[in-house]
């Protein structure tokens, strides 16, 4: 194997995947809309944008496999990957490792699940990871100026999610393609499910700042976000996530990437104190 296309390079996920790869010495062209932030990347990169075929299409060229990934929170995620698949398949591309989502296996209709569906049938040979909420979330995502103002304010109630490191998550992309583990799912977890007290608990004793959290009606979170501009179709995106984990559906625990990797993956302890300094 010698080039894989990382789209998505410039967020958490994708910058971690390209990181893992380059460790196991597999070449790396890194990819994603935002030519600035991909000059501060080193090596190879190129501008993807699902948006525009040509640059797609110029961004696959000599591209063995493919590390695939939606834009967040997109419910019209279908019909901007399915194009990419297709162009991937065109060019010879021989695996293509898909970020999907912890729990969309169940529900056919998920946008995520379409594009699971779609892979599957285009005859390419895939790998599936479905990762549980991020831990970076907290650290440096939605979640960080709740978290650095001291409160975290969710529609999440007392219930609890395996949080999982996007570390831990690229660490089973980077075995897939190196192991070529094709025609495989992965559901990755961390290995505890805690709810968002005790996450602010973790939180606070680590870094030294008082945080607590606050469970809040659904309505009151969407319009928050609102508040901050997210467009409406992300923030209904959110409420069905967050629906999800006041149903109990985030709080299983995996040991699918142990399997993969070998490794046991981070505890939220453990990322606290490594990501400690976000919270300053």
């Amino acid at each position: 194997m010698k080039r894989i296309l990382v789209t998505g390079a410039t967020g958490n996920l994708g910058c971690a995947v390209v990181v893992a790869l380059r460790n196991k010495g597999i070449s790396v062209r890194a990819a994603g809309r935002d030519a600035k932030k991909l000059n501060a990347i080193e090596g190879e990169t190129a501008v993807f944008d699902y948006a525009n075929q040509s640059a797609a299409l110029a961004a696959l060229q000599d591209v063995d496999a493919l590390f695939l990934m939606a834009p967040p929170l997109d419910a019209e995620a279908p019909a901007k990957l399915k194009p990419v698949i297709d162009l991937a398949k065109s060019r010879g591309v021989c695996h293509i490792v898909f970020n999907s989502a912890l729990g969309v296996d169940a529900v056919e209709q998920a946008p995520l699940r379409v594009c699971e569906r779609y892979l599957m049938g285009s005859g390419v040979p895939y790998t599936i990871i479905r990762p549980n909420f991020f831990m970076e979330n907290f650290s440096s995502g939605f979640l960080a100026p709740m978290v650095r103002a001291g409160g975290i304010f969710l529609a999440a109630d007392n219930a609890k999610t395996s949080f999982i490191s996007v570390v831990d998550i690229a660490g089973v992309a980077a075995a897939a393609f190196a192991k070529t583990l094709t025609f495989k799912e992965y559901n990755l977890t961390g290995p505890e499910a805690l709810d968002h007290a005790q996450v602010a608990a973790i939180i606070s004793r680590v870094s030294g700042k008082r945080v607590t959290y606050q469970a809040i009606a659904e309505e009151a979170m969407l319009n928050g976000l609102r508040g901050i501009g997210m467009p409406e179709g992300p923030v209904r995106y959110v409420g069905v996530l967050y629906g999800a984990v006041r149903a109990g559906y985030t709080g299983a625990v995996t040991a699918d990437v142990e399997t993969v990797t070998g490794e046991k993956p981070t505890d939220f302890e453990s990322f606290a104190r490594r990501s400690a300094g976000a919270w300053a």
